[in-house]
């Protein structure tokens, strides 16, 4: 017998008109609540969202869905998994919930950071977790004053630097994220995948795709150097799996802010069948194949989770 939360979700998604294909995204899957990293969460939440996806959707990988969309034969409500960057625990903690309910996934992964690197905002939240609080002077480096304090006030800090990091220069960032990491006495700890990691989940099923090397802002690079990130981070992921990797997310992944028209040129010219976007809203037949779009539900509740779920399908980018 359906309930009332299963019946008023396929009211509201019929009444939303949509028949697209979403593809969330997902970051970290973390086994316990961390106060430095709210948004990410944690394995209880993402095994009640793959129930809810298991009741109401049709999870399929993204190749076969791709495939679907081609011949004009996607299923209703047709969702595809993916994980962006490369974490440890997409193997470790994500995949045995995954496996449990028999669902594909696409992992993303940045190749410079495989086996021992870390993403530098993940380096300038690790310094920031262990900073002794007082000033921060960061004006040498060009990014002002701040505060580092216990409590909330110290996650503050933390994302306050990154948004004025993001858009650096390469080398800019990598000065920042060295000045912090020495003032916290701190190292990468392994939160990415190693190149052993990144086959294991290779062999049990995973879809492994590019995402550059050093998780490059595309839109701030010159051609050459966006050229460069693209084909290496393909060669470096093709040469541990041994095997051609076909699909493609774009680091930050909004269209124009973060890659240009030169870019999706580029993807495709590296060998790669499809890209996937940070913009909302789901794919439909005419959708181009190097820009689909995926989205994040990150409500906290379920019934908030469904809801955004089909809100967002409202979206079919053509």
């Amino acid at each position: 017998m359906k309930s009332l939360q299963d019946i008023a979700y396929r009211a509201l998604w019929s009444a939303c008109g949509a028949q697209g294909l979403s593809i969330l995204i997902y970051h970290r899957v973390l086994p316990r609540p961390d106060s430095m990293r709210p948004g990410e969460i944690t394995v209880r939440e993402f095994e009640w969202q793959m129930g809810l996806l298991r009741d109401h959707f049709n999870v399929l990988s993204l190749r076969d869905a791709l495939e679907y969309l081609e011949h004009g034969s996607l299923p209703p409500r047709s969702v595809c998994i993916t994980f962006d960057d490369g974490y440890a625990d997409n193997l470790t903690v994500a995949l045995p919930v995954l496996e449990r309910y028999g669902f594909a996934a696409t992992v993303f992964v940045s190749s410079g950071f495989l086996s021992g690197g870390q993403m530098w905002n993940d380096s300038i939240i690790e310094a920031l977790r262990v900073l002794r609080p007082g000033p921060l002077d960061l004006r040498l480096l060009g990014l002002g004053e701040f505060d580092v304090e216990d409590g909330s006030g110290r996650l503050s800090t933390a994302m306050g630097i990154i948004r004025a990091s993001k858009y650096l220069p390469l080398e800019r960032r990598t000065e920042v994220v060295q000045y912090l990491m020495e003032a916290a006495k701190t190292r990468s700890e392994g939160l990415m995948l190693t190149h052993e990691g990144l086959r294991e989940l290779r062999r049990r099923g995973v879809e492994v795709g590019g995402h550059t090397v050093s998780h490059a802002i595309l839109a701030s690079l010159d051609e050459d150097e966006a050229r460069s990130e693209i084909t290496r981070g393909k060669a470096d992921l093709e040469a541990i799996l041994g095997e051609p990797v076909s699909y493609f997310a774009y680091p930050n992944g909004r269209r124009d802010q973060d890659y240009r028209r030169v870019d999706v040129n580029l993807v495709r010219d590296a060998g790669f069948l499809a890209a996937v976007t940070t913009n909302w809203g789901v794919s439909s037949p005419p959708t181009p194949r190097f820009e689909l779009p995926r989205f994040t539900p990150w409500d906290r509740s379920r019934v908030k989770y469904l809801i955004r779920m089909a809100l967002n399908a409202r979206q079919t980018i053509e």
